[in-house]
């Protein structure tokens, strides 16, 4: 069953629902370039069923929603999530889900894009191209690290190394913020491929031409902790980066 997830975390940058909204547009714009036939039909989250309401984005459009799925008196404290999904023929289920924004030093930030399946595949061209979209998410959410896992890759390295959820780690790819890169060792068994801001993409998958075994991800982890790179954010949090 394909269960892959492309995420990426930051630590304290207040933003309101325009910002997070112009931040969400260019993402759902890049992955629609990336594959239109996956990534387009976004629905509003809720039952996860086709009755649920369609959202064309566009940046008021976005803008709205954020409000919408968010009521209370502190939101400018512990900021704003949300989530759309699009299941589309012969492609996977995908979500893509934000939290962003507020002011407390507790709350971490986070973007994901997830893909579900029973049907299709990790073969598929939009699963090995996972790589590129964490890239993408990366640019568009300036984040601090982020990485491309499956379900049981996750459950490795977080039972290895003893990691909270939002602590770095590298999986079948990793991004690195311009710091955490500037301490990533040279000659690990992946692609290295400059990013946005003096960010770097770790590949392990060599653009989708092999799975790396858990072992393989593991070692890498182990070098890139060693190095600084996988350092986690200092909390309570006073930047959105390293």
């Amino acid at each position: 069953m394909l269960n892959v997830v492309v995420n990426g975390f930051w630590g304290l940058r207040e933003e309101d629902p325009q910002a997070i909204a112009e931040r969400w547009y260019a993402t759902l714009t890049r992955l629609g370039d990336i594959d239109h036939a996956t990534f387009h039909g976004w629905h509003e989250a809720g039952d996860g069923v086709p009755a649920d309401p369609l959202l064309m984005p566009s940046v008021p459009a976005l803008a709205d929603y954020v409000v919408r799925e968010n009521t209370g008196p502190d939101l400018d404290v512990v900021g704003y999530g949300a989530s759309l999904w699009a299941h589309n023929t012969d492609a996977a289920k995908v979500t893509s889900a934000v939290r962003a924004g507020g002011s407390s030093p507790y709350v971490t930030r986070s973007v994901s894009v997830s893909f579900r399946s029973r049907t299709v595949g990790e073969d598929v061209d939009v699963v090995r191209r996972t790589p590129e979209i964490l890239a993408a998410v990366a640019e568009a959410w300036d984040i601090d690290a982020g990485q491309v896992y499956d379900r049981p890759l996750y459950r490795a390295v977080a039972d290895h190394f003893g990691l909270e959820n939002s602590d770095p780690r590298c999986g079948r790819a990793v991004f690195l913020s311009e710091r955490r890169a500037a301490r990533a060792p040279e000659g690990l068994p992946g692609a290295y491929t400059p990013a946005a801001d003096g960010g770097l993409v770790i590949d392990l998958t060599l653009g989708g031409t092999r799975t790396p075994s858990a072992e393989t991800v593991i070692d890498v982890n182990t070098e890139l902790r060693a190095a600084g790179a996988l350092e986690p954010l200092t909390a309570p949090f006073d930047r959105a980066k390293l």
